[in-house]
């Protein structure tokens, strides 16, 4: 069995924070699948299909990353791709309870599943795709927070908006 782990996430949009936590996976595993959620019960600015595109354009410089969509329980999906292990990025306190619950309902559920925890470098501890949003809709400079790909998408969304 290959050394395989599993990234899932919304990623709405991607940031350079989660391309960080999978440079960090990509170090760690032979192989990374960011698995990109289609429906997440959010209000997602992305449709599936252009998160994927975002995420493959944001991570196309690591070569044992893979970007996939899944549908249903995260868990069924890494079992689906004979993955037994899960990052989860962790930013700072506030996410513990949150991840910490997701990681203990996803061990009763498949408990042959491992959660990983993985912090991203200091320089991305504090960014997040909601506030990425709200700095792209009020005009803000995205250039240390998302890939270009990511600025242009954003730019096009809130277009109507900044005028």
């Amino acid at each position: 069995m290959k050394n395989k782990a599993i990234y899932p996430g919304t990623f709405d949009p991607i940031t350079l924070g989660h391309v960080n936590i999978a440079e960090k996976a990509a170090e760690l595993f032979d192989e990374v699948i960011i698995g990109v959620a289609d429906f997440t019960g959010k209000n997602t600015l992305f449709s599936v299909e252009e998160r994927i595109a975002l995420c493959q354009e944001s991570v196309a410089h690591i070569k044992n990353v893979t970007v996939l969509p899944f549908s249903g329980l995260v868990v069924d999906f890494a079992k689906t791709q004979n993955c037994r292990i899960m990052i989860r990025g962790m930013r700072a306190v506030s996410d513990f309870e949150y991840e910490l619950s997701l990681a203990l309902t996803n061990k009763k559920i498949a408990p042959e599943i491992e959660t990983l925890f993985l912090v991203p470098s200091l320089r991305y501890m504090y960014l997040s795709s909601s506030t990425m949003k709200q700095l792209a809709e009020l005009g803000g400079d995205l250039s240390d927070f998302v890939s270009p790909s990511v600025i242009k998408a954003l730019k096009n969304k809130y277009k109507p908006i900044l005028k």
